[in-house]
């Protein structure tokens, strides 16, 4: 099974996050299957960056998105 989730790659005190596809046995930063997308804290505001159709396909495929991702995924009306 796999999740959506956000694997931190910022430096300190500057995060910035990847939106990864995981196997839910991964840890948080470990290895993923893909990215599909970004997201920037940072900016304001915060900014956002989505790869919808690898997002929908990994959505059709069981995929779970964790709470974080699934409130950028309704702010951008994919789910």
């Amino acid at each position: 099974m796999c999740s959506s989730d956000l694997a931190r790659i910022g430096k300190k005190k500057r995060p910035f996050y990847r939106i990864v596809v995981t196997e839910k046995t991964r840890p948080r930063n470990g290895r993923f299957v893909e990215i599909v997308g970004t997201y920037d804290p940072l900016k304001n505001p915060a900014e956002v960056r989505l790869v919808e159709d690898r997002i929908k396909y990994w959505l059709g495929c069981g995929a779970q998105p964790s709470d974080t991702v699934r409130s950028f995924l309704r702010n951008q009306k994919l789910v």
